[in-house]
């Protein structure tokens, strides 16, 4: 009994209590089972038509991000973000009109899955297709005299580029070397002394490129985040090595002087013919491809294609108008 009646007597203080923190049985009734306006509001957002309108919209329209992947031609290409309506954000924008309006939208980009650097490591000879940009690279490891004219060019066009540099033409021409990194162009490895890496042993190899990489950041305070290796040159070893050091290795798409008889016209023309969206052009300090320059870059320009560093085209961000 005294058990039963000390029962009782914790359900009454408890009973006291809770209903001592509310004003009147309504209060208590509508904190427990109504929803606050924080609750009602999405709901109500959500039955909306302006709302559904919205969220059907965005299920035509949205576009799905791209993984980075492994091409059997092509190695690896990186991926690209898709493109989102943020239904919620675009709602609260639009809502005190009442008017959906397919201009007003917010757009959010998504990444994707898997990126360059979850897949096996492998050259990159383009962009991802679906990313309307090119790359112009220039290797360089002689012409320097052709250098200031190629940064004019480049300067009046407004454009970043990716030159790779040979680590012994920078001891050299170590002048030249600091134009191209003061006009905020992306610094490459090229190596040293356009030795064919492939023909090295991996200690020999890494030391090459170690030592390239010191050159250039002893002089360019930059230290290469790519590596393009001499003639093009690669192996799994090459890889391995360009892979431990934090690099990725670059080549091209196409040559854009591929011969060296070969006229500011003939260039011009298989740019216009070749280029695509992702494009990786190589290009050399020579008189015919300083010639032929500025119509390369009005030529990629007029099919509707950005121009940026390897950076830049490989990065998985949009491209924006």
């Amino acid at each position: 009994m005294r058990k039963r009646g000390l029962q009782y007597s914790l359900f009454a203080v408890l009973f006291v209590l809770t209903f001592s923190a509310f004003p009147s049985y309504k209060a208590f009734y509508q904190s427990q089972f109504i929803p606050s306006d924080r609750e009602i509001q999405p709901v109500q957002a959500m039955a909306s038509p302006l709302y559904q309108k919205i969220k059907s919209y965005a299920a035509k329209h949205n576009i799905k991000p791209i993984n980075a992947r492994t091409d059997s031609v092509w190695k690896a290409i990186p991926g690209y973000n898709g493109l989102q309506v943020n239904v919620k954000a675009s709602y609260e924008k639009l809502k005190s009109s009442g008017h959906f309006n397919s201009q007003k939208l917010i757009y959010e980009e998504t990444a994707p899955r898997v990126h360059l650097e979850d897949i096996q490591p492998a050259p990159i000879y383009k962009g991802n297709p679906e990313k309307p940009m090119v790359a112009l690279v220039f290797d360089v490891a002689s012409g320097g005299e052709y250098i200031p004219k190629i940064l004019e060019i480049l300067n009046q066009a407004e454009l970043s580029s990716t030159f790779f540099l040979d680590a012994e033409w920078v001891k050299a021409h170590s002048n030249l070397a600091l134009m191209i990194s003061d006009e905020n162009h992306e610094i490459g490895n090229f190596g040293m002394e356009q030795k064919d890496l492939t023909e090295l042993s991996n200690t020999q190899a890494t030391k090459q490129l170690e030592n390239a990489n010191k050159i250039i950041e002893a002089l360019l305070n930059v230290k290469p985040r790519w590596l393009t290796p001499p003639m093009g040159h690669y192996d799994e070893q090459v890889l391995a090595v360009s892979h431990a050091l934090h690099m990725i290795t670059a080549l091209w798409t196409f040559d854009g002087g591929a011969l060296s008889q070969e006229t500011p016209s003939s260039i011009t023309r298989q740019v216009s013919e070749k280029v695509e969206a992702g494009s990786i052009i190589r290009l050399t300090p020579s008189q015919s491809e300083v010639e032929a320059l500025p119509t390369i870059i009005e030529t990629i320009k007029n099919k509707g294609y950005q121009l940026g560093t390897l950076s830049a085209l490989t990065d998985e961000g949009r491209v924006h108008e």
